[in-house]
């Protein structure tokens, strides 16, 4: 695993004429399904955009990026634009249905209800986020591990982005792309570069 982590690298230049294999899609999208978030809410969606034309409106407003483009799938985390009693019931029904009834499940969520709904949209929506970037994190150790290249990305226009893909109406703001494509063979400029990383003695604070 560790040795693909160092395998991958935000893919500057990707190239259009290949096209990542849908099975791999297919891992990597279980990634984030299966990826933890807090009380198991799962309080984002993922869009999967193979289509061209779509794809060159988010490349602009993603300021040109071309992997938008020329990988052959994009991904787009959007998260909830706050908690409501109706979303959070609907993760209690998803456990009932899975798990059978149980009443302490449903104390659990109804306390949960109690510390979320009393909170403004953009705290909840915040914290919303936080648990899209967990999944974010799957997808690019799945896409590593595959050897699918791929490129997170935080510069675009979410705005437009939400316009593009009509997020609004469906109660969700774009929080992060991830093009998924292989990499292309020459004009990247930072695929011939070492990895540069913090040393652990830098970055870890061992308190025994």
């Amino acid at each position: 695993m560790l040795d693909k982590l160092d395998w991958r690298y935000a893919v500057k230049k990707m190239d259009p004429t290949r096209s990542v294999p849908e099975d791999k899609v297919a891992q990597i999208l279980d990634a984030i399904r299966l990826a933890p978030t807090s009380s198991g809410v799962q309080p984002f969606e993922v869009f999967v955009i193979t289509n061209p034309e779509l794809r060159a409106r988010i490349r602009e407003a993603a300021y040109d990026q071309s992997q938008v483009t020329d990988g052959s799938h994009l991904l787009v985390f959007a998260a909830w634009d706050t908690y409501t009693a109706a979303r959070i019931d609907e993760v209690l029904a998803r456990t009932e249905a899975e798990r059978g009834p149980s009443d302490a499940m449903v104390a659990y969520y109804e306390r949960l209800k109690g510390m979320y709904l009393p909170r403004s949209a953009a705290v909840n929506h915040d914290h919303a986020a936080r648990q899209a970037y967990i999944a974010f994190g799957f997808a690019l150790a799945a896409a590593a591990e595959l050897e699918v290249d791929s490129t997170p990305m935080e510069g675009f226009d979410a705005d437009r982005v939400d316009e593009i893909l009509g997020l609004p109406a469906k109660g969700l703001h774009a929080v992060t792309l991830l093009p998924l494509g292989v990499r292309a063979s020459e004009g990247d400029w930072l695929l011939p570069m070492k990895k540069v990383r913090k040393p652990a003695e830098a970055m870890f604070t061992v308190i025994g």
